[in-house]
């Protein structure tokens, strides 16, 4: 029987959720913020702890996934019910401390807004009309559904897009099916330029969960738009309170005084767009002046002479006029870099699409480190870990796609994760073949990509759009089929390599059973392909069972990772150069590239170039946005815990220009963009922590989907205002920090 979508939303009942009060979760995260007192007391193991407290308790260690860090957590279950997480202190990226997010896991686990049951469209696609349907009904339609396009239009006509762990899964039907269409936001929408700049220089990327920074033993870093202390990565997080504690410098690059500029020691508000203009004179001084470190460079690097003949145009008086900074800043930051190198970094970044010209950004922050000699320094980039672990699968190659994939575009850089607007355009035009099916797991798609009408086109010419997730996003809500995930505190995933300093191993374990008919990602795409006649590629068993036979092989006793929630690696850790522990560069020429060889083959600047980008028109701002302590993406705005500490967000306008418009601090606007498109209404922040020509928002608010009781309509969409995007010709991600807004005033 088909109706609303709301009528099919099992309702929670008092045994079935917790209720829990702002009051109650703050009190939790003091108990967890007291991380020291956990981490000096002496470790005990799941089973220890339950033994000693008796009764209904048990102590589950798993993995966080309330971002994409996987901190170890462990998970205290009472009665069947989860009653609190805490940091494992065993685990390196919590070190028995987790942040308000990953305390909040219970919120998403006991939503009372979670979707429940497999549903099936009944409805013009947006009107929220399905029919409950139960699990073989589901995936038979689903399976039905995608031969059909397989018959029509050939197996490269179905596609995956896929955020975090459920992405696995899913690859086994869509590559099994024979089609390499499969894409990761993470790539295109953030930190892609970011790992090709590194790669191109060093022939590897810093890592990206967590990135080999050692900012504990710093004396110097540098941040470029990069806000710790605002994306709440648990570890680097606690790194850099650290060394902020033991007096490091810290200078912030940024148009807006963030929570990290406000423990620096210089702040360095740039005119957005001119920070490649900021590193190139960086790199002249540091030339110039004597500051690099001559014997590294003359061991480990290729291609200096021609670079420090390239850079002796960028000026610091030339800068100062680009960058909109005082002459005195660019100089004494950068001689603070050179004064106490090599223990010193620039901080690689994270979210890396900003404005077309990304790569060149990040080789120039590469190049800097490596003049200074930092990579496998202490203080600076650490060396990855020593670990040689054998590869495992159980299931056959799939089989070779008979037409290339279109998710790489014509960027000759373009990572392994693929071009997401790629296949969207691809999936508009037909051309050059048509894509008709999308599978959607893990990822809030109109939330992600910029232009998000062209996302709304795409899906539209779709025949089928299949949403496995666990929340009812905007996202989910335009599918033809929807199929309730498990959350990560009711699934194995997993066994997850973890390389910090050291390197180990870690899992994620259910502490409690899926709830509802919700399933694990991996028991889905098993199904799916079994429904598909892909048999070879489901699960022998179950997950756990691959699990185990994993850990077996790697030599690791899965009842003890089980119990502990973390293993370490012994003699993995080798962070820093030594005379037996030499640095491997993986580039053409087995050196850092300050001179690139596989961009020359490209045609493409050997070394980066500045030029300049368009600035706002009198009147406008340039749109900037990040990140929220409490908030991962669309991810957790619905959170109850979370959402009672950031409801909606603002956009923050210096206070000279509020004043000059007539608008308040706590008046509720909109905002215009370049192309006519109005936002949502939302409050301003009017401050001097932020460039006269620029505003800010945190990103994920403004969701248009009731079925996300809490957060729907609260705040105002940024995403909705970025119709504009320029494309990096190297990689092909889409720098997004291009448009432009006015403030209107509310009547």
């Amino acid at each position: 029987m088909a109706g609303s979508f709301d009528r099919f939303w099992i309702s929670s009942t008092k045994e079935d959720v917790m209720a829990f009060s702002r009051r109650n979760f703050l009190k939790y995260a003091a108990m967890s913020a007291g991380g020291t007192l956990l981490a000096e007391t002496p470790f005990l193991s799941a089973r220890a702890r339950e033994k000693a407290e008796g009764g209904n308790v048990r102590y589950v260690p798993t993995t966080c996934e309330m971002c994409f860090w996987k901190c170890g957590v462990i998970a205290k279950v009472v009665g069947g019910e989860v009653v609190k997480l805490e940091g494992n202190p065993l685990h390196p990226q919590s070190r028995g401390r987790l942040c308000a997010r990953g305390q909040a896991g219970i919120g998403l686990l006991y939503d009372k807004d979670r979707l429940k049951v497999p549903m099936i469209r009944t409805g013009p696609r947006g009107e929220n009309r399905y029919k409950q349907a139960s699990w073989d009904e589901a995936l038979g339609y689903v399976a039905d559904k995608l031969k059909g396009v397989e018959d029509k239009y050939g197996p490269e006509a179905v596609a995956l897009f896929a955020h975090g762990s459920p992405g696995t899964y899913f690859n086994n039907v869509v590559r099994g099916m024979g089609s390499a269409n499969v894409a990761y936001p993470s790539f295109a929408q953030c930190l892609g330029a970011r790992e090709v700049a590194w790669e191109l220089t060093y022939g590897q990327g810093p890592n990206s969960t967590c990135e080999r920074v050692d900012l504990a033993n710093s004396r110097v870093i540098v941040l470029f738009g990069t806000h710790l202390g605002e994306n709440m990565h648990n570890s680097q997080t606690q790194e850099f309170a650290e060394a902020v504690g033991r007096g490091a410098k810290i200078i912030s690059v940024d148009p807006r005084y963030s929570t990290a500029a406000s423990k620096a020691s210089m702040w360095l508000p740039i005119k957005p767009g001119t920070d490649l203009a900021l590193l190139l004179t960086w790199i002249n001084i540091i030339i110039s002046e004597g500051w690099y470190d001559k014997e590294y460079v003359e061991k480990y690097t290729t291609g200096f002479e021609e670079l420090k003949k390239e850079v002796k145009s960028y000026t610091p008086a030339w800068a100062a006029q680009e960058t909109d900074l005082p002459m005195r800043q660019i100089v004494e930051s950068v001689r603070d870099l050179g004064r106490y190198a090599p223990n010193v970094m620039l901080h690689p970044g994270r979210h890396f699409s900003w404005h077309g010209n990304d790569v060149q950004r990040g080789r120039a922050m590469a190049i800097v480190n490596a003049l200074l000699g930092t990579w496998g320094r202490p203080g600076g980039i650490w060396l990855p870990p020593k670990v040689n672990l054998a590869g495992f699968s159980e299931n056959p190659e799939h089989p070779k796609a008979n037409k290339d994939a279109v998710v790489f575009g014509d960027y000759p850089f373009a990572g392994g994760e693929g071009l997401t607007q790629v296949l969207r355009e691809t999936t508009i035009k037909g051309d050059p073949y048509p894509i008709k099916a999308w599978i959607v797991a893990g990822t809030n798609l109109i939330k992600t990509m910029p232009k998000p009408d062209l996302t709304r086109r795409a899906i539209d010419n779709l025949d089928l759009l299949v949403a496995v997730d666990v929340m009812p996003t905007d996202t989910v809500m335009m599918a033809d089929v929807i199929l309730p995930e498990a959350t990560y505190l009711e699934r194995h995933d997993g066994l997850f390599t973890i390389t910090t300093r050291e390197a180990g191993i870690a899992l994620r374990q259910p502490a409690v059973a899926p709830m509802y008919q919700s399933k694990p990602a991996w028991w889905i795409g098993s199904e799916l392909c079994k429904k598909m006649g892909l048999e070879q590629y489901a699960v022998k068993d179950t997950w756990e069972g691959r699990m185990r036979r994993q850990a077996k092989k790697w030599g690791i006793g899965f009842d003890e990772l089980a119990d502990t929630g973390y293993v370490a690696i012994p003699g993995s850790a080798a962070p820093y150069i030594t005379a037996t522990n030499q640095p491997v560069f993986k580039t053409p020429s087995k050196k850092i590239e300050l001179v690139s060889s596989e961009l020359e083959e490209e045609d493409f600047d050997v070394i980066p170039k500045y030029e300049p980008i368009e600035q706002p028109k009198k009147g406008e701002y340039r749109l900037l946005y990040g990140r929220s302590p409490v908030h991962t993406f669309t991810r957790t705005v619905n959170n109850q815990w979370l959402w009672e500490l950031k409801k909606e967000n603002e956009v923050w306008l210096n206070k000279k220009e509020a004043d000059r418009i007539g608008v308040k601090n706590g008046e509720i606007v909109r905002l215009e963009n370049q192309d006519r498109v109005v936002s949502e209404p939302v409050r301003v922040r009017a401050t001097e922590r932020i460039r006269r020509d620029c505003v800010f928002m945190i990103h994920g608010f403004g969701q248009h989907s009731p079925a996300m009781s809490r957060a729907y309509n609260r705040g105002a969409d940024d995403q909705k205002l970025i119709t504009r995007y320029k494309v990096d010709p190297i990689c092909g991600s889409t720098g997004m920090r291009v448009n432009f807004v006015k403030i209107i005033k509310e009547a």
